[in-house]
């Protein structure tokens, strides 16, 4: 092989190695709260990979975390980094920004799920920066 080549496949694998390792979200149920006109409930499970996280984002909604399993990291704009473990919660208001959202751990699975109060039909996340 020559040196071109093996750079090549070098990079190629450095860039895969490197790619964001992304949450995967389950809905487990949505209900549309007919005592608050507009808003829906929404219950999710999110499950990051070892070493995984999310981008900046916000979710323009009432969101309460509850953890499951392993460890996350959560800070909202302005907040403090706290991590946290099975059964610890977090709190984001509609108008915070998740600055930081991740797995604690390089090696194992986190899981959490979140209850969210939001308009009905808007996305459960908006980027931010």
């Amino acid at each position: 092989m020559t040196i071109t080549k093996l750079a090549l496949v070098l990079v190629c694998l450095t860039s895969v190695a490197m790619a964001p390792k992304e949450a995967k979200v389950t809905q487990l149920v949505s209900k549309d709260l007919p005592d608050v006109p507009g808003k829906e409930g929404l219950m999710i499970t999110v499950e990051y990979p070892p070493g995984g996280s999310d981008p900046i984002h916000r979710h323009n909604a009432h969101a309460f975390v509850y953890v499951l399993e392993g460890s996350i990291v959560m800070q909202v704009r302005g907040g403090k980094e706290v991590t946290l473990t099975p059964g610890q919660t977090f709190y984001e208001g509609p108008s915070d920004v998740h600055v930081v959202g991740r797995n604690a751990s390089q090696t194992k699975l986190a899981k959490f799920v979140v209850f969210l109060v939001k308009d009905k039909g808007a996305p459960v996340l908006v980027p931010a920066n």
